[in-house]
């Protein structure tokens, strides 16, 4: 019989933020596994994931700044060394190196700034679509960007949060941004990314300033330094229907010294939602040859 899923909710601060994380549990002598989601989502997105793991490690799952329950932050700009300043302090609460960590979207590119900046923490990285920004973004000049971040700023400090008026709407909506997703899936989603408002509407978790990315980014040049300094062993995952670049078309990536990649059919940008088995496959195969 599947054992129940029942995580507990912990607390811990970083940069005088008050942030939030899920542990999952495992045998205490197992090494720690460290979950890290993408933007505008949530720690409780990798409940299935963490299910998979949590009899071989002690499996953790972190709500970075601005998401989940974790705190907002006010005049700052959700850049990635603040996010990857959160790993680090959350690495002080576990206090177990080296810890293997699997991040989506943001929470790859967290993990491998990371996994740069701090080598004797972190024993492997499984990076799902973790390596670049949407297309739209990557045509722009650094003035271009810088433009349209101070506009969309002070757009959003005048622009009301959007409202569900219930679950079943918020759910659809969750659908409509991801068509991949299965019913179960969405449900669960929303279920732990939403908040009830004073009048019982529902709202998102995350800081609506998040939809605005920040116009610094990470630079060719800087990719690549990041990329090498990362010296243990990397899986890339990268959906085939997804806008993520393939390995051919990011030489960022081939910067990384121990580094496997795999591409799962049929699967867009959320690729261990879309293709689940897939991805637990790939990462039990790429963590069973980690020290």
């Amino acid at each position: 019989m599947e054992q129940p899923l029942n995580p507990s909710s912990h607390y811990f601060h970083s940069h005088r933020l008050k942030l939030h994380y899920w542990d999952y549990g495992g045998p205490d002598d197992r090494p720690p596994l460290i979950l890290v989601h993408g933007t505008q989502d949530h720690a409780r997105s990798w409940d299935d994931f963490a299910r998979e793991f949590r009899r071989e490690y002690h499996v953790y799952a972190l709500d970075l700044r601005g998401h989940g329950d974790s705190a907002w932050v006010e005049g700052a700009m959700y850049a990635f060394p603040e996010f990857m300043l959160d790993l680090v302090a959350f690495g002080g609460v576990v206090q177990r190196f080296p810890a293997a960590i699997v991040g989506h979207s943001l929470g790859g590119i967290v993990a491998m700034h990371y996994a740069g900046a701090f080598p004797e923490r972190v024993a492997a990285v499984v990076n799902i679509e973790g390596w670049g920004p949407p297309p739209a973004t990557r045509t722009k000049t650094y003035t271009e960007r810088l433009r349209t971040w101070a506009e969309r700023v002070l757009a959003a400090e005048s622009r009301t949060p959007r409202r569900y008026a219930s679950i079943e709407e918020a759910t659809a909506r969750m659908k409509e941004a991801n068509p991949h997703l299965s019913d179960a899936m969405a449900a669960h989603l929303t279920r732990y990314g939403t908040n009830r408002t004073a009048d019982g509407s529902l709202i998102w978790k995350f800081d609506p300033y998040l939809r605005n990315l920040p116009p610094l980014g990470l630079p060719t040049e800087l990719a690549r330094e990041l990329f090498a300094a990362v010296k243990c062993p990397v899986l890339c995952i990268r959906g085939a229907k997804s806008w993520a670049a393939n390995l051919a078309q990011s030489p960022q990536l081939q910067m990384i010294e121990r580094m496997q990649y795999v591409e799962i059919p049929d699967a867009g940008h959320w690729v261990h939602h879309d293709q689940f088995e897939a991805v637990v496959d790939a990462t039990c195969r790429f963590l069973a040859d980690v020290p």
